[in-house]
């Protein structure tokens, strides 16, 4: 057995020294074959990047999140895991298991096997749309003063009032695009065009956890104290990265959010755990 199982990774190896145009001209059979134009793409050893486009745009996420859930409800032999982006959804399985799932044998790469998987269950006309699970998530926020330090540098740069700035932001309903740079940081989009500012031009070393910020076109949420150089215009007193529960982030790709203005006595109050009153 250790003798067929050390073949076989010899043959596999094999497989993965071949030349790359190989996986040019998948992508080619995959984009003519899709009626969507989407492109794969190797994301070292064990992934596969499926891109749909290049820019953010909601038909663009909400094609991520079908394929997505599609791939949760159908997943094929060696499959890890899949991470939604903004216009693109990353693929990581183990090559090996995938390569022992098709026999151990032939002349096929791991990689082109599961660009097939993707493929067919992207292209396949056996029924219905597949439903994509979405939330609204209320996030209350304190703006303003030591919660939100940068709200009167965005009002001077927007040449708004603090008071508007804090209107037009709660008046948005946010998508979430993708969750990273850290766990359960939530890239949004939805925002004013008018609140658009540059980020800072020092970051800071401690950003608190919760805060809210602005940098360029987009807004989010720090789930934890780290450096970061985004306008801060508020915080809320809810916890988005717990490592405790079933679902260690509050948000995830695909939800929808919604920011509401609270005080300083409400933001400790429910920073407590104390009913506000």
């Amino acid at each position: 057995m250790a003798f067929e199982r050390k073949g076989e990774q010899d043959q596999l190896e094999r497989l993965g020294e071949q030349d790359i145009q190989q996986d040019i001209q998948f992508e080619r059979l995959g984009e003519q074959d899709i009626q969507q134009d989407i492109q794969f793409e190797r994301l070292g050893e064990q992934g596969l990047l499926v891109r749909f486009g290049r820019r953010i745009d909601r038909a663009l996420q909400l094609m991520v999140l079908e394929l997505d859930a599609r791939l949760r409800e159908k997943p094929f032999a060696g499959m890890i895991e899949t991470v939604p982006a903004y216009a693109s959804l990353a693929v990581y399985y183990d090559a090996w298991v995938v390569y022992r799932a098709a026999g151990g044998r032939g002349d096929r790469l791991p990689f082109e096997l599961v660009c097939e998987h993707v493929r067919d269950l992207w292209a396949s006309a056996d029924g219905a749309d597949v439903s994509v699970e979405t939330r609204i998530v209320d996030i209350p926020v304190c703006y303003g003063g030591a919660y939100g330090p940068d709200l009167d540098a965005v009002a001077q740069h927007t040449r708004l009032t603090p008071e508007e700035v804090v209107r037009r932001h709660t008046a948005g309903e946010y998508a979430v695009y993708m969750i990273g740079f850290l766990p359960g940081f939530p890239y949004l989009g939805g925002l004013d065009e008018r609140l658009a500012t540059p980020r800072r031009g020092t970051p800071r070393l401690a950003v608190p956890a919760g805060s809210v910020g602005i940098a360029g076109a987009q807004t989010g949420v720090y789930p934890l104290e780290s450096p970061g150089g985004w306008q801060l215009i508020g915080r809320t007193p809810l916890r988005l990265f717990r490592p405790e529960a079933d679902s260690v982030s509050l948000l995830q790709a695909g939800d929808r959010v919604r920011f509401t203005a609270i005080g300083a006595a409400e933001f400790e109050a429910l920073a407590e755990g104390r009913p506000s009153s």
